[in-house]
């Protein structure tokens, strides 16, 4: 079965469910079941219309639920407004579900963490890692986010900000991780700067389109990890590069930087760089050093200390590296490859290994252990 056309379609589904007045819980959980009916049957019997299959189920699914929990009249309402049998419409109403699950109701965090999961189609455990929080914990915020939102109307949009997050970290999981959701994110941020003339949303659509014109490169024939300084540079779509950047200038024009700007620059500095060596490292720590005060994140951190060690050296970098939590993820990957240009390969292929073992997905790992490896085999001889 193919399980992207069954992601792509699930929050349209959960849009009509809502729409026909399920309360958001209660319809995650009825899509939820369907699309486990769906892994169950379609294989053996493919539907004709699979989103309309999906409604069908899903809302017999919820009335299911309703007869249990509700009085015999509001059941026997709902039951009339059973969606009729054939095509379910055609119209996209994902980016209208992602400003109504930012909910005014819910904090931001919140907002995001329900919506990656109902919505984006995200794991718990992948949320969490974009958090940097343990996996229990991002369960409780979501079960309170359902909670928060369950019999509330769904009338109130939320704000842009909160959307932005979400199509951001969406981005990033289909960008490095287990599922492909890239292409999604980067249509509905399209959608986004279509329908709002903001320089953030300007800024987040420059950022996913200069790091997607990269992706051909990003892995080699036999699916291995393929650093920034190591990739075919001719291998990168040069008319999204200039799209991105074309964008980016226009945003920045406006003198309102925001993150996605700022991180939009470092990439469009990356992207403008005809060789690894021809890198504007001493610009991209400038960029970097902006978002440090636009965002405190430690992770921007992390990154500053890579092109800080890039741009003043790696004994520099080790420093910058040195004020920092070495709990974060990819601390140990940052710190043996600033360990290895400083020519301590012994303390590197440690760190490479150790880096390897707190990997967030296989090919980062196999990366990792190969390094480790090289380094190991070079003392040896």
């Amino acid at each position: 079965m193919d399980e992207a056309l069954v992601r792509s379609l699930t929050p349209g589904v959960l849009t009509i469910l809502v729409r026909r007045g399920a309360d958001f819980a209660a319809a995650e959980d009825a899509v939820q079941d369907a699309l486990i009916e769906a892994f169950r049957v379609w294989p053996a019997a493919p539907p004709r219309d699979p989103k309309g299959w999906l409604v069908t189920v899903a809302w017999r699914k919820f009335l299911d639920q309703a007869r249990a929990d509700s009085a015999r009249r509001r059941r026997e309402d709902l039951t009339e407004d059973e969606p009729p049998p054939g095509p379910a419409p055609g119209v996209d109403d994902t980016l209208r579900l992602y400003f109504l699950c930012a909910h005014p109701s819910l904090t931001p965090s919140s907002a995001v963490a329900l919506t990656l999961r109902a919505v984006g189609g995200l794991t718990t455990r992948q949320i969490a890692r974009a958090y940097l929080v343990p996996e229990a914990t991002m369960a409780q915020r979501i079960s309170r986010a359902k909670r928060t939102v369950s019999g509330v109307r769904f009338d109130r949009p939320g704000d842009v900000a909160t959307v932005l997050r979400v199509l951001y970290l969406v981005f990033n999981e289909g960008y490095s991780g287990d599922v492909d959701l890239a292409a999604e994110a980067i249509r509905l941020t399209r959608q986004l700067a279509a329908a709002i003339d903001h320089p953030e949303v300007a800024g987040l659509l420059a950022l996913m389109l200069l790091h997607h014109a990269r992706r051909a490169s990003r892995t080699g024939p036999d699916g291995s990890l393929v650093p920034l300084a190591e990739q075919d540079r001719g291998r990168w779509d040069t008319r999204m590069i200039a799209e991105g950047i074309g964008i980016l200038q226009a945003a920045l024009a406006r003198d309102r930087l925001g993150e996605f700007q700022a991180q939009a620059a470092v990439a469009a500095l990356h992207a403008d760089a005809p060789t690894a060596g021809e890198t504007d490292w001493v610009q991209i720590v400038e960029w970097y050093d902006e978002l440090a005060r636009l965002t405190d994140s430690p992770v921007v951190r992390l990154n500053r200390a890579v092109a800080i060690g890039e741009a003043d050296g790696p004994r520099a970098g080790l420093a910058a590296l040195a004020a920092l939590d070495d709990a974060l993820p990819r601390y140990a990957a940052v710190a043996a490859y600033l360990h290895e240009r400083d020519g301590d390969p012994e303390t590197a292929a440690r760190l490479y290994a150790e880096a390897a073992r707190k990997a967030p997905n296989l090919a980062e790992r196999d990366h990792l252990t190969r390094q480790a490896a090289r380094l190991n085999a070079g003392r040896r001889r």
